[in-house]
């Protein structure tokens, strides 16, 4: 499936398209992307992130796979993060009863093709939620997880490497970058 960049689709075009694509794809302005398949490294990174965020979290808030689709009604984008967290009642699109518009935590596994994108458009997309808390980056070549945080309305940005640990003060989230990435051989640079 090929979209026109040059062309822009309504949100209805997009919905239609993605109930028809055995793909995901996501939606900015009226552009659609087609988003390239990921590694089994990717997947077992995804599958963990969400086992260590539901221990984590013991159950405070709901953790989501991406199969949960992501609105951001002021800039009009919805994508697919890796993993969503949502803490207090899902709220849903006005126009898209499939896309959650309250995350609170959300998590991007990168990926050759797309980690300019998530750390730069798709990120400033998310950070307009104001529901948002955190975005955790996991890095698909190093044992290395960038934490985007929010605190007192200010975005910081850090590392985490291995041998630390990943702490969030909201919600509150403990994890090693060590069990993040726990018998998964990662790509080569």
């Amino acid at each position: 499936m090929t979209f026109a960049h040059d062309l822009r689709y309504s949100y209805e075009d997009y919905l239609r398209a993605l109930a028809d694509s055995e793909i995901k794809l996501e939606y900015c302005a009226g552009v659609i992307y087609a988003m390239a398949g990921g590694t089994i490294a990717h997947a077992m990174i995804g599958a963990t992130a969400v086992q260590l965020l539901k221990n984590a979290l013991g159950g405070r808030c709901v953790v989501l796979t991406s199969d949960a689709k992501v609105r951001v009604e002021t800039s009009d984008f919805a994508g697919f993060p890796d993993v969503s967290v949502v803490c207090g009642e899902i709220l849903t699109s006005s126009i898209d009863e499939h896309a959650i518009t309250n995350p609170t935590v959300l998590v991007e596994v990168t990926s050759r093709s797309t980690e300019n994108y998530d750390r730069g458009e798709k990120l400033a997309h998310y950070q307009a939620l104001s529901s948002l808390c955190a975005v955790l980056f996991v890095s698909h070549q190093e044992r290395r997880v960038t934490v985007v945080e929010r605190a007192a309305g200010k975005w910081t940005t850090r590392e985490v490497r291995e041998g630390e640990r990943v702490r969030l003060a909201e919600p509150e989230v403990d994890f090693a970058v060590d069990e993040l990435y726990a018998g998964i051989a990662l790509e080569a640079r």
